[in-house]
């Protein structure tokens, strides 16, 4: 894909047409871009007992070819061409329209753009069983017997003990 994260593009189709903004991340697999500004989406959230209701405004992914890359020397939309140095070999992006280089810019890693793994979800709590120890090799703090300390090989007790159905 020839976009990059960082590139100053135009909107050239769809209801946001002719609104400019900044490409905040790029999905290749899919040919799609998401615009800073570009394409804003309303999502309800329902209430909860620890949150009120909300509503959450956020990009949504345009196809790439719904964009074109802003000329830096005349600020209209311009398509992307690629010049090689002889003398080094560097390949080089270039505005067709003017022939000005476009440099990739260099952007911070954001915490926003980190995904998310299962185990920093936010909201997402342990489950009780998993807290209590149920289900699992937690045992209980104490051991069986009058003297604990000096009986250091005694059995542990069980975190549950279960005696059947209901008890």
């Amino acid at each position: 894909m020839k976009l990059s994260h960082g590139d100053s593009v135009i909107v050239t189709a769809g209801k946001d047409k002719g609104k400019k903004g900044t490409i905040m991340r790029v999905l290749a697999e899919q040919n799609r871009v998401i615009v800073s500004g570009v394409n804003m989406v309303t999502k309800h959230v329902k209430k909860t007992t620890q949150e009120a209701g909300k509503k959450i405004k956020f990009e949504v992914s345009l196809h790439a070819s719904n964009v074109a890359i802003l000329d830096p020397k005349t600020g209209k939309a311009t398509r992307i061409g690629y010049k090689v140095d002889k003398a080094s070999g560097k390949k080089t992006r270039i505005a067709k329209g003017s022939g000005s280089t476009l440099e990739r810019t260099k952007v911070a890693a954001d915490a926003s753009d980190k995904v998310a793994t299962k185990s920093e979800k936010p909201g997402k709590k342990s489950p009780f069983w998993k807290k209590v120890g149920f289900g699992s090799d937690v045992t209980a703090v104490g051991t069986e017997g009058a003297n604990a300390d000096a009986n250091a090989t005694a059995t542990p007790i069980p975190a549950h003990r279960s005696g059947g159905r209901g008890s």
